[in-house]
């Protein structure tokens, strides 16, 4: 289903004042621009990554070298989104800076 934002009324569900740099594990969810399916395609009940897929997951995995306080638990890659757990740890050290 294509999204329609007079149809799909987004809210937030982020709670007013909390501090997300705080130590912890969250829930996130990335979309690509216009639920475009740019990393694979889903054949036989299976996720079929293309190349960018390939490259999100290896950028996924490299988190945790550019922020050294957070650590990945489960991701799972779909042809229009990525869902995954990153735990802040409480020693924050801050980012590394590398070019893409």
């Amino acid at each position: 289903m294509k999204y329609h934002p007079e149809k799909h009324h987004r809210r937030t569900i982020r709670l007013r004042g909390y501090d997300y740099a705080k130590a912890g594990a969250y829930f996130i969810t990335i979309v690509t621009q216009n639920r475009e399916h740019i990393f694979g395609e889903i054949a036989n009940g299976e996720m079929m990554m293309n190349e960018n897929g390939e490259i999100a997951k290896q950028y996924w995995l490299e988190i945790p070298l550019h922020f050294p306080n957070v650590s990945l638990d489960k991701f799972v890659i779909m042809p229009n989104h990525i869902h995954g757990i990153i735990i802040i740890n409480d020693n924050i050290i801050g980012a590394k800076y590398f070019s893409p």
